[in-house]
């Protein structure tokens, strides 16, 4: 990766990216264009029609529509865009703060399922440091959302991002997996970024009729039928399937606007319990805070951790 990454300002990428690809429900090719932005724009979608933009969309929680297999967010005019959560997660995993995204259809491209193509494509330009302060959000108590069998939580944790998600399927192809990282652009990078989504073969059908999964194929998911992986190549690593919820988590939880400095934890979860969790934090206005990285004139490789600990304190 060519550029350096500062822990206490603000970035956005250093070059525009252009990516084309099909979307995973709609089948429909679409084309998306990263484009650098200045500091506090926050991660926004730029939604075309006809070459003229027809919605501006933020990233956030409080813009999300639906979370029906994937997350999709939207405007008060009812323009949408869906599977979001594969893009948010690159660009927060390698933290990129600030980036317009300009995309000519209702869904973001599944490119192979993974956020491998969103990463290499983003570490290719590399990022722009900004002069403004980067700003975190800050989880001041524990927060815990229960769902039936499943559960998740947002703690304090000062240190930075703490990740660990827990998924226990009947699938013995999949079972019972759990991993917990301490978040940072290389953990993303080489241990979730690669990591594809995952459906079974018995869901297609009503899946279809419902309109979904329409471009859904094995160069884009993992598939699972007949007791083990229909995919000729089989899995990338054992914990591929656990991996990808927590790629997911990462993006889901981009919405809360900030890179957040906590701890998540989920079991049996996916992306409405991700969502949940952060709408309950949010929710209760003495269980988080905004904090600042202190203004400096530069900052080390190195002070990462440093500047999000002093924005902690």
């Amino acid at each position: 990766m060519s550029n350096r990454f500062i822990g206490a300002r603000q970035t956005t990428i250093a070059r525009e990216i252009e990516l084309k690809g099909t979307g995973v429900h709609s089948g429909a090719p679409v084309t998306v264009i990263l484009h650098p932005a200045e500091a506090d724009t926050g991660l926004r979608f730029c939604v075309m029609k006809g070459g003229r933009q027809i919605a501006d969309i933020l990233a956030s929680h409080e813009n999300v529509k639906n979370l029906t297999l994937c997350t999709v967010i939207g405007d008060e005019n009812g323009v949408t865009v869906g599977t979001v959560e594969h893009l948010l997660a690159a660009l927060r995993g390698l933290s990129v703060d600030n980036c317009l995204i300009e995309i000519d259809g209702k869904e973001v491209p599944i490119m192979d399922g993974s956020s491998t193509v969103f990463v290499d494509a983003i570490d290719e330009v590399g990022l722009k440091e900004l002069r403004t302060p980067r700003k975190y959000l800050k989880v001041l108590k524990p927060v815990v959302v229960h769902e039936g069998d499943c559960w998740g939580e947002l703690t304090p944790h000062n240190s930075g991002f703490h990740l660990d998600v827990e998924i226990d399927f009947d699938a013995a192809v999949i079972g019972r997996q759990r991993l917990a990282y301490e978040m940072s652009p290389g953990v993303f990078r080489n241990e979730l970024a690669h990591a594809r989504t995952f459906g079974f073969m018995s869901d297609v059908e009503r899946l279809w009729k419902a309109g979904l999964a329409l471009g859904a194929n094995l160069t884009n998911t993992v598939a699972i039928g007949e007791g083990r992986v229909m995919n000729r190549e089989g899995l990338r690593d054992p914990f591929e399937f656990v991996r990808h919820k927590m790629l997911d988590a990462v993006g889901d939880l981009s919405l809360a606007g900030y890179p957040i400095l906590g701890a998540f934890r989920s079991v049996r979860g996916g992306h409405r319990l991700n969502s949940l969790v952060l709408k309950a934090l949010l929710a209760d206005t003495s269980a988080w805070t905004i904090a600042q990285a202190p203004r400096v004139r530069a900052v080390t490789p190195p002070a990462l951790e440093l500047a999000a600990a002093a924005a902690a304190e």
